[in-house]
């Protein structure tokens, strides 16, 4: 212990020397500018400009559009770092960075996933394209030390206007990286996946972000954080009871987008209007999409991101890049773990290195093109970055691990009748999403040991023998269940887990003594709404005792099951305070009462006629 705590301080110690550096080299190297860009409806947006000192050369510029600020303010302020890495800086970029429309000191107002317009005739027009396209051209033109190339990235929601920058690009704009971008906001990203509410998230996020803003401001003049009367999300959830209890107790109606949320419960044309990916045609800038495979917040928003350009833009250069992250890991940690789990490698630092500075060298300086394959995803278990020509992987084959009786897993179909395991989920008693006790959502759920779940009632596992030889999977994984349930509506939460050897050796250091023999090692976990289960626009209830198949696609993976692992898959009916409690009652559950929520019984399937089970990408 005291050996890792002298490495804790020491490590520390070398961080805060390193970002001295970087605030004093960016002081002494940079000037900065904060200007109002003009929109072409006449709305200013606030911007803040960092040149280099040395005019003898010409420089791309490097955008990024934000609705998180671009503080600090005034202009003998300067940002600690630049760019997406301190290697843009030391090479020398024009780094510009805009407060979006509507956001803190930028004029106009503020939409969520603002919709994208088709037609631009009326400068009236304006969407996230336009505004980006507007401030390029300002830019060029204004900026006399420009190389005229610019470069756009961004991660999460300022990975969604890198996304927005695309269609239509204007001319300069080259390169774009959007980065765990947020694509689908009802199917798969923050908010939403396939139609069940991320409670945690969206409550904590809208509790501050979504405060109406009547007037440009700065942060210190912004709203402040959610207080929360205790620090256990789980009982704060429970003790709030219903969703609409959110607005009864806290939000009033003056939080628009919770108020949007909650009216349109279904996938109808208010949240198709805020799909970007339709409009992802005839992109010309080159694109780099990053993504972290451990990301809880927008992992489905890059692989949708990806699919969407490659679909639509045949001719276009697009690369897809996926490690071990966490939400934006790839820039704020080195890669070298994350939670319990080690990668042998600063994958982030590899990254930065090798991938994201060579390419926009590339696109925005000339440099040489970097070796980049069409996909790039690190194998975790192996921990090795694989390099693929397509994605999903061509040669990943899809095969099916059935559910069978005494908690077993396999790649033969059960062959009993009459064959399930039969179980009670109470809303009053949801199972907990991670162990332990915590204020806001762990970003570590994503990759957490199980054990805690595996051990309650209402959670069926089911686990195949120690695996003689190495088993490697790579693209997306699908759920396949057969069930019944004495209710007339259902989630269904799937997680797919590798679970280590009992013998496996504990990490080193272990300061939180954790226990790696037997650990059960997220790779993957999904929910489904089952009243969705058949469509996201036209909701449907289960019929009482019927044997119902659900069936939905989890965010890709790319992981190794090493020999001597078990593959376990965990069904479950709730996932507290992650998502919403559903009532187990076809109801609108946003507007629903606490007599709705009630207990039901469920079966999972295994038998012959109808099997359970879980298809995964074998790649042989």
């Amino acid at each position: 212990m005291k050996r890792y705590i002298i490495l804790f301080f020491l490590t520390l110690s070398l961080q805060l020397r390193a970002q001295t550096a970087d605030s004093a080299y960016i002081h002494d190297h940079y000037s900065k500018i904060e200007k109002y860009i003009t929109m072409r409806d006449g709305v200013r947006l606030f911007t803040s400009i960092y040149v280099p000192k040395d005019r003898t050369k010409k420089y791309p510029i490097l955008l990024n559009r934000t609705p998180y600020t671009v503080a600090p303010y005034g202009s003998n302020e300067y940002k600690k770092t630049l760019g997406p890495s301190m290697l843009f800086a030391r090479e020398g970029y024009i780094f510009v960075y805009q407060d979006v429309r509507g956001k803190w000191m930028s004029e106009g107002t503020y939409e969520d996933i603002r919709p994208h317009v088709a037609s631009k005739k009326n400068k009236k027009n304006i969407d996230e394209s336009t505004d980006t396209y507007d401030t390029i051209d300002w830019l060029i033109k204004n900026i006399k030390e420009n190389n005229g190339k610019a470069g756009i990235y961004g991660i999460s929601y300022p990975g969604f206007y890198s996304t927005a920058s695309l269609p239509d690009a204007h001319p300069a704009l080259k390169a774009a990286s959007p980065q765990a971008p947020v694509t689908n906001w009802f199917i798969g990203d923050d908010f939403h996946h396939n139609g069940a509410l991320f409670l945690a998230d969206a409550f904590s996020f809208y509790s501050t972000f979504g405060v109406p803003r009547p007037k440009p401001i700065t942060p210190d003049k912004g709203p402040k954080s959610f207080s929360y009367y205790t620090r256990d999300n789980y009982k704060f959830f429970m003790d709030l009871g219903p969703v609409k209890n959110v607005s009864k107790k806290y939000f009033g109606d003056s939080i628009k987008f919770w108020n949007d949320v909650t009216t349109h419960g279904t996938y109808d044309e208010f949240w198709k209007a805020r799909l970007i990916t339709p409009h992802l045609k005839n992109i010309k800038p080159a694109t780099l999409i990053v993504g972290g495979l451990f990301d809880a917040e927008d992992c489905y928003g890059a692989f949708a991101t990806y699919e969407a350009i490659e679909k639509q833009n045949a001719k276009n250069k697009n690369t897809l890049v996926m490690g071990p992250w966490f939400h934006g890991g790839w820039s704020r940690s080195t890669g070298e773990s994350f939670g319990d789990i080690k990668f042998d490698q600063a994958t982030s630092t590899w990254y930065q290195e090798n991938v994201e500075f060579p390419f926009f060298q590339h696109y925005l300086k000339d440099k040489p093109a970097p070796d980049l394959p069409e996909a790039l995803v690190f194998e975790t278990g192996s921990n090795k970055w694989k390099k693929y020509t397509a994605w999903p992987p061509a040669e990943a084959k899809q095969e099916k691990l059935y559910f069978q009786p005494d908690s077993k897993l396999a790649f033969n179909k059960p062959d009993k009748d009459n064959s399930y395991d039969e179980y009670v989920s109470d809303p009053s008693r949801p199972v907990p999403y991670a162990d332990g006790v915590h204020l806001q959502r762990t970003r570590e759920y994503m990759i957490d040991d199980q054990r805690f779940a595996s051990k309650r009632p209402d959670v069926m596992v089911y686990q195949t023998e120690p695996l003689t030889a190495d088993l490697t999977i790579a693209g997306p994984v699908i759920a396949d269940l057969m069930v019944s349930t004495t209710g007339t509506d259902a989630d269904y939460v799937v997680k797919l887990i590798d679970v280590y050897p009992d013998d496996y050796p504990n990490n080193t250091p272990n300061p939180r003594n954790i226990q790696m023999g037997g650990y059960q090692m997220l790779v993957r976990g999904e929910v489904m709404r089952g009243k969705f289960r058949n469509s996201y626009e036209k909701p449907e209830p289960f019929n009482p005792g019927k044997i119902t198949q659900v069936k939905y696609s989890m965010p890709d993976v790319s992981h190794t099951f090493k020999a001597g692992h078990r593959i376990m898959v965990q069904v479950q009916n709730s996932w507290f305070p992650l998502v919403d409690r559903n009532p187990q009652k076809f109801v609108d559950i946003y507007n629903a009462d606490e007599k709705d929520f009630q207990k039901a019984t469920h079966r999972i399937y295994h038998e012959t006629p109808n099997a359970s089970c879980i298809i995964i990408p074998v790649v042989k």
